[in-house]
């Protein structure tokens, strides 16, 4: 495995059940289980051929958790130089620069460096919080951009990657139950047809607070399926079941 540089304050951490090591610092960014999940519930192109595209791409944690899933090219797109400078690294990490190129770019500006109706699959782990949540509003300007709609909005995000889908194309994301109201709407708004929906619950009894959705572009309506919900952990907070393999890796 190539050796990375690691600048003060990182780390190297490890998911273990892909066998992939990430470059992480709290002072900047770490990835949360919310891409691990979306990550695990994106089905992407297989063929080599494919392309898949990872918007708000952060430290590159879906892109490298996601690439043992496919042979496809995966372009991550991440706005923030330094997480961009992560993500190179932690790509060059585990040796995938053949298969996982780092755009440091505004998703904003994506068709100047993307070309519509050539993507097959997107996935996006997107800032969940409006913007107008001032009082809330992370003071380390990287989680800042990372958590709020500060850079780009959820509609935003729509309208692009439809723009960037083929017809048939596949959009993966995970957000906030609080506002599926508005997440469903949008998506249809932009072609978008929501078709699996998977909620995680962080322990047993308690309310959902992550969903996953994927949505086929120019998909037909009706048709959602509605997937048996996760719950991460035991009451004591212990990841258990599906979580605790994907963190860990089966048990022998």
């Amino acid at each position: 495995m190539t050796k990375s540089v690691l600048y003060a304050g990182e780390r190297i951490d490890a998911l273990y059940a892909n066998d992939i090591k990430i470059i992480q610092s709290p002072q900047v960014f770490s990835f949360s289980l919310d891409a691990v999940l979306l990550a695990h519930f994106a089905q992407p192109i297989r063929k080599a051929k494919g392309l898949v595209v990872d918007l708000c791409a952060g430290n590159g944690a879906v892109a490298l958790f996601m690439a043992h899933k496919t042979q496809a090219h995966i372009i991550a797109v991440e706005i923030q130089e330094r997480l961009a400078d992560m993500a190179q690294r932690s790509v060059q990490l585990n040796n995938l620069q053949d298969q996982i190129e780092v755009r440091n770019a505004d998703l904003k500006d994506a068709f100047n460096y993307l070309t519509k109706d050539t993507v097959d699959t997107i996935t996006c782990n997107p800032p969940y919080f409006p913007l107008e949540v001032e009082s809330k509003r992370n003071p380390n300007e990287h989680l800042a951009l990372a958590r709020h709609e500060i850079a780009v909005n959820f509609a935003e995000i729509c309208q692009i990657s439809s723009g960037l889908l083929k017809m048939g194309g596949k959009l993966y994301l995970v957000h906030r139950p609080d506002r599926l109201p508005e997440l469903i709407t949008t998506l249809v708004e932009n072609r978008l047809a929501p078709k699996r929906i998977q909620f995680i619950h962080p322990k047993p009894g308690q309310e959902a607070n992550m969903v996953l959705i994927e949505a086929i572009k120019d998909g037909k309506p009706n048709g959602v399926r509605v997937l048996p919900a996760i719950v991460a952990a035991d009451e004591a907070g212990n990841y258990t079941g599906l979580v605790k393999e994907l963190l860990y890796g089966k048990e022998e």
